[in-house]
């Protein structure tokens, strides 16, 4: 049987064309990065049992519009505001610069607005003096970053507007379960982390390792979906055994 031998017809590709075609896939990849999503790393437990240790988030760029801080990389540009830019919605889940150091990325809820008034009363949220209702939910386990666990209660919290979503309480009368009441100025916002005594949040300020009142042009993106997740606690593991800490059934779900 014979072959037919077919000669290439195609024209070298000059190394000039070739860095083109580099520079043009590299300018799509940073363009979807800087508007469309971008993902990210959880590595602490603020925001358990919503986002756990391992978790890999995407964060949706255009909800709030687009400024400085919504670039992939971080350079120091003037602060013009942002452009199409909307407020987020009491309950979201955001990524933001952490304004003690606007290289790192932060994750925490939105719980107050511009002009609300939040306070924590005995580990109870209150927004402009309506409590957020808290519905026992079980009994779970909180992890920290070296993989230590310890007992947490979960609630489902529900904020004024209707949100709800899961937090955990490790104990009553924590450090931060009572604040004063604090009126968010306009442009800023009060997040909380869901893991309410293991987050350095709004109820902290940034010298002391919080986020203080976050600027709304510090942030990134709205979190909607855990695209993967791995047991960082695997790592002392043997290798051969790295693939079961791969928590399937968190891949690609909703951030509630």
């Amino acid at each position: 049987m014979s072959e037919e031998k077919v000669a290439s017809t195609a024209k070298p590709v000059s190394w000039r064309a070739q860095a083109v075609q580099i520079a043009a896939i590299v300018g799509i990849v940073f363009v979807a990065k800087g508007a469309i999503a971008e993902p990210f790393y959880v590595p602490s437990g603020s925001m358990e049992p919503t986002l756990l240790i391992g978790d890999a988030l995407l964060a949706s760029k255009f909800p709030y519009g687009y400024g400085a801080a919504s670039l992939p990389i971080q350079v120091t540009l003037p602060e013009t505001g942002r452009v199409f830019g909307e407020t987020p919605k009491r309950g979201d889940v955001v990524v933001f610069r952490w304004p003690g150091d606007r290289s790192q990325a932060w994750v925490k809820r939105v719980v107050g607005l511009p002009g609300d008034r939040i306070q924590m009363r005995q580990g109870q949220l209150f927004i402009n003096d309506h409590a957020a209702t808290l519905k026992a939910d079980g009994v779970g386990a909180a992890e920290d970053e070296n993989g230590n666990s310890e007992r947490a209660y979960r609630y489902i919290e529900t904020l004024p507007n209707g949100v709800s979503h899961a937090i955990f309480k490790v104990r009553d009368n924590g450090r931060l379960d009572n604040t004063p009441e604090v009126t968010v100025p306009p442009g800023q916002l009060f997040v909380l982390g869901d893991n309410r005594d293991n987050s350095a949040d709004s109820r902290v300020a940034v010298r002391d390792g919080g986020v203080g009142l976050l600027p709304i042009d510090n942030l990134i993106g709205r979190a909607d979906a855990v695209v993967g997740s791995w047991d960082l606690g695997m790592r002392s593991q043997p290798v051969w055994t790295w693939l079961s800490g791969f928590r399937l059934a968190r891949f690609f779900t909703s951030v509630q």
